[in-house]
């Protein structure tokens, strides 16, 4: 089954060749060869988290290039996570995976979708948020954490204060994502570490979730070049916009 889900991320790798610089494509191929050879090595059995792993891998590095595909690759891979957290009674992530970052994941591809940069839909337009949104964007933050605090204890949720804070960062990842802001990937690095400590505890348990942990250790290097990437972009986008509006 990896084979193939392999085969079919090298072909769309390769459709993009000449779309993604030489630094990004090492990228890629170094976070899925550490993915692989962790899965070798500590599981061998859960396939479903392998191509969870390679699929929300391959997401993040067209997330980087503003290109909507990336969140219909994250759509898929909140699905499988979901179904992967329910296994270790993680309550927590699967519905929050489930119930909000799917949902967002769709909100945010259609809004990606309506905002292309200058007319290039494999661009989306970088977004800037205000002060009043970002006090409005804390408090909501907050009220969802609180909620999904009281949710996960009735669920008698495994590690449930990790838990809650991945809530909190993952509800701040997906909303600034839909706002189309490069901090969405800071948020995304945070929740990263949330979730690589979340596996690391359920690790001491089953050392097959080891390869979850490297997963996110993979996706917070790829995140973490997702902001400097929207950061670029953001600065570029706005000195044609310069240019333009002189002329």
């Amino acid at each position: 089954m990896y084979i193939r889900m392999l085969i079919f991320l090298e072909v769309i790798m390769k459709e993009f060749k000449d779309y993604f610089s030489k630094s990004e494509i090492v990228l890629w191929s170094s976070s899925v060869m550490v993915i692989i050879i962790s899965f070798c090595v500590f599981d061998r059995i859960n396939y479903m988290t392998l191509c969870a792993s390679l699929i929300g891998v391959t997401s993040l590095i067209f997330n980087a290039k503003g290109n909507p595909f990336g969140q219909l690759l994250m759509v898929v891979f909140s699905l499988l996570y979901g179904i992967i957290s329910y296994t270790f009674s993680y309550y927590g992530e699967m519905i929050t995976y489930l119930g909000m970052t799917m949902p967002m994941a769709i909100f945010a591809l259609i809004s990606w979708l309506k905002n292309p940069y200058n007319g290039n839909k494999a661009e989306v337009k970088v977004n800037s948020i205000g002060k009043r949104e970002n006090v409005c964007m804390w408090i909501v933050t907050f009220v969802v954490t609180f909620l999904f605090y009281l949710i996960l204890k009735c669920f008698n949720t495994a590690n449930i204060i990790p838990s809650t804070i991945s809530v909190t960062t993952s509800f701040l990842a997906v909303y600034l994502t839909f706002r189309r802001s490069p901090y969405f990937a800071l948020a995304y690095a945070a929740n990263d570490i949330v979730l690589i400590i979340l596996w690391i505890l359920a690790s001491l348990y089953d050392i097959r979730y080891v390869s979850v942990v490297v997963c996110f250790i993979a996706f917070f290097a790829n995140d973490i070049y997702g902001f400097v990437s929207w950061r670029k972009m953001k600065t570029r986008q706005q000195e044609i916009t310069n240019v333009v509006s002189i002329m």
